[in-house]
Order: C-alpha cells, then sequence, then structure tokens
C-alpha cells in the first residue's frame, strides 16, 4: 500500500455525507472538501448510497447507513475512506472494506459521558416510575400526594451488572457507585486489579451467573454475531423478578419479542430502553406497557459530543489524506 491513499487531485476530495450534521462542522467541511450535504437529514436509501460510493473518494455515513458487503463491492475506484460518524460499526461489513482496499474510520470516545448519563437516567427513571408519574401529571387525573402514591423503589443498596465493561461501561460503573450500587460486571477479559479495585467491581465469568444475582442490568457493549439476542428468553428467566433490564447499546442485544412477554407477565419487573431492535419502529406491545421507560435513540444527543464527533471525522479524513494511518481506524491491522 502506498504512504499516500488518494491519488493527487488538483481537486479537493469529494466527501459525500448521509445526514444532517452539526452545522459548525458541515461548514468546515465545505472548506476543506468538495463536500455533499444531505440538507432534508431524510436518511439515504439504498440507490442513493449505491450512487454516493460510485463517486465519493469518502463516504462520511451513520448508524442508519447499512454498508454491506454487496455495497462495497459496487464502490467506485476513488473510494478509500469510509469515515464513519458514530463509534458503532455494525452497520458497515468491515471485512468486504478490507477486501476492497476500503479503510474505515469511527468516532470513538468522545460520547462516553453522554452514553453514560443517559444510562444513569434510565436507572433511576424505571425503578423510580419518573415515565408514569410524569404521564399521570399531564393527563390531569393526578388526585394529590398520597402516602402511597406512585411508589417505587430505591437503588441504594442495590447491585448493578454491567455487561462490557469498555469505556461507557466503566463510566456508567463510577457514576452508579456515587448513587450507593453495587457493582458486578461480565466481560469477555477480566479488568486489571488496579481497576476493579477503584470500582469496587465484582467480576463474573460467565453472564447468566451474572444475571441471576444482580437487581438492575445495563448492556453496554457492540452488536456482533455473538451479542445479538444475547438476551433471549432463556436469560430473561434467569433474572429475578424484581429486575430491570437497561439498554442504551444496540437494540439488537435483546430479543425484543421476549422482553416483551416477560415484562407483560411479571418474569422481570421493567426496562428502560433508548434502542430498539428493528427501530426506528418499535413493537407496539412495548408502547401499551407502563412498566418501560422509551427513548428516542438519544443516549448520545448533546450539542458537544455531535460537535466532537464531527471535529474527529475531519481528523480522520485529512489526517488519511495526508497518506498517515488515521487516529480512529478500525481495522488495526490492514
Amino acid at each position: 500500500m502506498p504512504a499516500t491513499r488518494f491519488h493527487k487531485y488538483d481537486r479537493k476530495l469529494r466527501v459525500i455525507v448521509t445526514r444532517r450534521l452539526p452545522q459548525a462542522v458541515e461548514t468546515r467541511m465545505a472548506e476543506l472538501f468538495d463536500v455533499e450535504l444531505n440538507f432534508t437529514d431524510t436518511p439515504f436509501t439504498r440507490e442513493q448510497l449505491a450512487d454516493a460510493m460510485k463517486r465519493a473518494d469518502v463516504l462520511a455515513p451513520t448508524v442508519t447507513d447499512e454498508i454491506d458487503a454487496a455495497l462495497i463491492r459496487e464502490a467506485g475506484p476513488d473510494l478509500k475512506l469510509i469515515a464513519n460518524f458514530g463509534t458503532g460499526v455494525d452497520h458497515i461489513d468491515l471485512s468486504a472494506a478490507r477486501a476492497s482496499g476500503i479503510t474505515v474510520t469511527n468516532t470513538p470516545g468522545v460520547l462516553t459521558d453522554d452514553t453514560a448519563d443517559m444510562v444513569m437516567a434510565l436507572i433511576l427513571s424505571v425503578p423510580r416510575r419518573l415515565s408514569e408519574g410524569e404521564k399521570l401529571v399531564r393527563s390531569g387525573a393526578w388526585p394529590g400526594w398520597s402516602p402511597t402514591g406512585m411508589l417505587g423503589h430505591r437503588i441504594t443498596g442495590k447491585r448493578l451488572g454491567i455487561v462490557g465493561m469498555g469505556r461507557i461501561g466503566q463510566a456508567v460503573a463510577a457514576r452508579a457507585r456515587a448513587f450507593g450500587l453495587s457493582i458486578h460486571y461480565h466481560n469477555r477479559h477480566r479488568l486489571p486489579k488496579a481497576v476493579e479495585n477503584s470500582l469496587e467491581a465484582t467480576w463474573w465469568p460467565t453472564l447468566d451467573a451474572m444475571l441471576e444475582r444482580v437487581d438492575i442490568v445495563s448492556l453496554n457493549c457492540p452488536e456482533t454475531a455473538e451479542t445479538r439476542h444475547m438476551i433471549n428468553a432463556a436469560r430473561l428467566r434467569l433474572m429475578q423478578p424484581h429486575a430491570y433490564l437497561i439498554n442504551a447499546a444496540r437494540g439488537a442485544l435483546v430479543d425484543e419479542a421476549a422482553l416483551v412477554a416477560a415484562l407483560a407477565t411479571g418474569g422481570i419487573a421493567g426496562a428502560g430502553l433508548d434502542v430498539y431492535e428493528h427501530e426506528p419502529a418499535i413493537a407496539p406491545k412495548l408502547l401499551e406497557l407502563p412498566n418501560v421507560v422509551l427513548l428516542p435513540h438519544m443516549g448520545s444527543a448533546t450539542f458537544e459530543g455531535r460537535q466532537d464527533m464531527g471535529e474527529k471525522v475531519i481528523t480522520n479524513i485529512r489526517v488519511f489524506s495526508d497518506g498517515h494511518r488515521p487516529p480512529d481506524q478500525v481495522l488495526a491491522d490492514f
């Protein structure tokens, strides 16, 4: 592979962006590149993605763009970089990109605190029935305070089981400790003792063993072939009837039909969801259940986070175009 990934053009790099980005990011891209922006913010169709990949030097997609092997094989010869606006890359066929000589980058790190804050908000919201209470007030049917009105459960003293103890999982653990939760976790690899000690975290080598023992489960791992439907009917049965499930990671980690059944029958006490298996479609029965808090995939939705993501995309493009390894290259051995 030559040091310079792009041919030396007399023109600016053609960068095609699939969704609206923060205005300052779009403006900076327009200054640096021959950029095509999506002012409608409507997700690209498959045909639009295929066309963009035929014409672009750089594609800047988001999680709403499914870039599979067939699209990558049909890409034009000038497409050398997919600079993803987002941390997760499960919507991109990385093996096909590697085979076609296309580098993939993402935007890790900048969303850790934002996502961990949202997880903590859900951990607080579901046991204390905040969503139910807010709806009651808006309905006009609230009769006023009473000693037994809107009773929920305190989280202090409860056991939190974190599935996936990377940056976000550890940030959730640090926040949860401040609320008096006991930290348990399951991860492919055990954390160093120093990290475990700092978080006062207990490691469980198997997910099943942890699920049986904790009061709240937070999913903080990526979607892979191994993690898809990792929370299924069998594992929901392992959870205690008073337990809560929190998912602000990826919708496909949970078998949504099995979750609906568990929530409806009292198999678990409740759930807090920011992501869904078939989003933006949501299982109709989820919408009917009172014991679930539903959010519109907003875990990383802060002005600061989106700006930082955009700056990372720009940095990855500029470094790569100068013939160097981009700082956030996903295919480490490419």
